[in-house]
């Protein structure tokens, strides 16, 4: 029978390395955007569709028009905006 300290010594142990595998990951994550901000941006240029370039991207709409507007792309606003 396991001591409840040495559970729960276990347990920490294991939420200490899913946090810093997930720190890691968000890092790479952060690194990435640059390029594929680069990349987007390139990709709307050559005129390649926006939502087709957003969804390969896997980011949130909010997001990718930022990127467009940052690069002086027009970008067409909703209602409510």
């Amino acid at each position: 029978m396991e001591i409840p300290e040495q559970a729960q010594a276990e347990a920490l142990r294991e939420v200490a390395r899913l946090g810093a595998e997930r720190t890691e990951l968000l890092t790479k994550a952060a690194d990435l955007l640059p390029s594929l901000e680069a990349a987007s941006i390139a990709a709307v240029r050559t005129g390649a569709g926006r939502s087709r370039v957003r969804e390969l991207g896997q980011v949130s709409t909010t997001l990718f028009y930022g990127w467009l507007r940052s690069a002086g792309i027009d970008v067409r606003r909703g209602p409510g905006c």
